[in-house]
């Protein structure tokens, strides 16, 4: 019986350091961002907002050939994935918009914007004016401020998002306190 190879460990301390050493401006989005603001539950994939500029993407597309990254397709084997005539460069990332990739250290998520509750857009710039900088060993990573975060999960209104948003709520308070 032939069976799928398995996926890669989740490594996001790998994930990170490859971005960090390849100087790729992002803001911390998703679930790392909300457990780095000290939520409990546990998350298996990196989501970022990385900056669009066209020196940004080519910084972010040579960190993906680092991280031997392939496009996550559902339905699509990751053998199958690793077929896909994808050029990873700055003008495919572009040309993209958001993407999901899988990695040799798991899967890393690129998105353009976050939304807030009324669905309004948030890119790279509004959302790192509002981050908050947080060193993970020797990683200065931005994290996207959890009002942010909850709003962006509000609107997602995913079942996995809407059973995080308690847990994120009552941090969120303790913030304001």
């Amino acid at each position: 019986m032939e069976h799928e190879p398995a996926q890669p460990l989740f490594d996001p301390d790998r994930i990170l350091s490859v971005l960090d050493r390849h100087k790729v401006e992002f803001v911390l989005v998703g679930g790392m961002a909300a457990r780095a603001y000290g939520a409990a539950r546990t998350t298996a994939d990196i989501d970022c907002v990385p900056n669009t500029d066209f020196d940004n993407l080519d910084r972010l597309a040579n960190a993906l050939v680092e991280l031997d990254a392939r496009l996550r397709v559902a339905g699509m084997s990751d053998d199958e994935a690793r077929q896909l005539p994808v050029r990873l460069d700055a003008a495919t990332l572009a040309s993209f918009g958001s993407s999901t990739w899988m990695t040799n250290a798991g899967p890393l998520d690129l998105l353009v914007e976050l939304r807030d509750t009324s669905g309004a857009r948030h890119r790279y710039m509004a959302l790192f004016q509002r981050s908050v900088p947080i060193a993970v060993g020797n990683v200065i990573l931005r994290l996207a401020s959890l009002r942010d975060i909850v709003e962006s999960k509000e609107f997602a209104g995913r079942v996995k998002d809407l059973e995080a948003l308690p847990e994120l709520r009552s941090l969120l308070d303790n913030e304001a306190d």
